[in-house]
């Protein structure tokens, strides 16, 4: 499993889900797919999709962060 950072590249609006996809060994698109399908279920998923979005660093500043 690699580290949890946003790419640069292959992200549509954030880079959640290809983060949270390279984490957990999956592709993209599924992991997209689940989030869209939880979205129809009741609960805080977009507000945890921006916090999200706001706590991962991008991956070129993941380089240089120390945790």
């Amino acid at each position: 499993m690699s580290s949890l950072a946003r790419p640069t590249h292959g992200r549509m609006i954030g880079g959640v889900c290809a983060a949270l996809a390279r984490r957990f060994g999956t592709s993209a698109t599924t992991m997209r797919v689940i989030f869209v399908l939880s979205c129809l279920l009741p609960g805080p998923q977009f507000l945890l999709y921006i916090a999200l979005w706001v706590l991962l660093p991008s991956e070129g500043k993941a380089a240089r962060t120390a945790w």
